[in-house]
């Protein structure tokens, strides 16, 4: 599922997210991951996302990057707030290859 207009039905558990941005990697939906990002591409719009809130501590996820999400490309706001949740997305190459690349997903691309 990878547009608004295919929701039907309202989650039991959790929700759809759209309008994420994802920096330092893009996401390939043929290869259901994150693939390198096409050179001058900064950000890249990331397709609807399932949030399934579940506790860290109890999840053994394989081949997945635990990404931050923040609020803005700032990484933090005034106040210096800005770590909003962490995702889970699927990798196929080892996670310290997005880590160095500094990869994590903005709600806002503002850096006002």
């Amino acid at each position: 599922m990878y547009e608004d207009s295919q929701v039907k039905e309202k989650l039991k558990f959790g929700c759809y997210i759209s309008g994420l941005y994802l920096e330092g990697a893009e996401w390939s939906i043929e290869e259901n991951c994150l693939v390198k990002q096409r050179p001058k591409s900064l950000i890249s719009l990331m397709p609807l996302i399932m949030i399934i809130p579940a506790e860290a501590a109890k999840i053994k996820l394989r081949n997945n990057l635990r990404t931050p999400v923040y609020m803005t490309q700032n990484r933090k706001n005034i106040s210096g707030d800005g770590l909003v949740f962490e995702a889970d997305l699927r990798t196929l190459v080892h996670p310290n290859t997005w880590i160095l690349q500094g990869v994590c997903m903005v709600l806002n691309t503002y850096f006002g």
